[in-house]
């Protein structure tokens, strides 16, 4: 079942297509990734799905709502965006607080679900602190805290971990993880392609407005991944490569032709999709 339909999206900027008729439904549960290289339309899309821009054509449709401009498909709604939307004069609790009650959560039930996202993003014990002390992994944290304050059916994470270290960008990861495992619906948009691949149930992949293809990884990467690659040295000789759509077969044959020092395989991975579909032209 489609949780949310995103159906022929367009949206242009004089003469720039930036949505270039988008189409794609996420199904309820599943973690949809939006997989594309900078400017590809992925923070515009995401924009035209919560009604902030206004499509120059298509819909956007919540089940069981309708269009995601109603109040009602917004309060079901939650969005983690690339630009930080957070008050750093304000403690962690105050912007959790704020955000709450925009929802029209008061009282004991707005202190109840803060101290829970605060526990839950594993801030806690900065509760108190002025958000512009934070880390940049603190602040992307409590910027998914504040999107997942109201409880919505649905979390948007527009690119959630630019600019954050290793180990924040871990302790993200896990966060989607948790919230895939009870139930929630997730559009994660990145341009990393192991993000992708580590969180994503199926994945579109964009580029110049357009998606360019939709599946799962594996589907993916057997579709367009191109062929495996068995890497191998034969005694007192030089590394040498076998391109083969069997790997297994390419192995034996190489086994029993000489003394093999040392052997691998490269399968193709959701990288080698990315840069067949997209090219490896600069875009800088």
């Amino acid at each position: 079942m489609a949780a949310l339909t995103i159906n022929q999206l367009t949206k242009s900027y004089g003469d720039i297509q930036a949505v270039a008729g988008v189409s794609f439904e996420i199904r309820a549960g599943e973690c949809f990734g939006l997989l594309g290289p900078n400017g590809a339309g992925k923070s515009t899309t995401i924009s035209m799905i919560i009604g902030v821009l206004r499509p120059d054509s298509g819909s956007v449709t919540l089940d069981g709502v309708g269009a995601t401009t109603a109040l009602a498909a917004r309060r079901s709604i939650g969005l983690a965006p690339q630009a930080l939307a957070l008050y750093d004069e304000l403690s962690a609790q105050e912007n959790l607080e704020f955000f709450g009650r925009l929802y029209g959560i008061t009282g004991s039930a707005l202190a109840e679900r803060v101290e829970a996202m605060l526990r839950f993003v594993d801030l806690l014990d900065r509760r108190k602190s002025r958000v512009k002390t934070f880390s940049g992994g603190m602040k992307r944290r409590l910027n998914l805290a504040a999107g997942l304050v109201h409880e919505p059916d649905i979390l948007l994470c527009d690119e959630p971990t630019v600019g954050v270290d290793p180990q924040s960008r871990n302790a993200i990861f896990e966060i989607i993880e948790s919230l895939k495992a009870s139930g929630k619906t997730i559009l994660y948009t990145t341009h990393y392609m192991e993000e992708a691949q580590r969180l994503c149930d199926r994945v579109a992949i964009i580029d110049r407005g357009r998606i360019l293809a939709l599946d799962s990884v594996p589907a993916l990467v057997n579709e367009h991944g191109g062929s495996s690659e068995v890497v191998y040295t034969r005694s007192g000789k030089a590394e040498a490569r076998q391109a083969t759509g069997d790997p297994i077969a390419a192995i034996r044959d190489i086994i029993a032709s000489d003394d093999i020092e040392d052997l691998q395989i490269h399968r193709p991975s959701l990288e080698a999709v990315f840069l067949n579909l997209t090219g490896r032209t600069l875009r800088d």
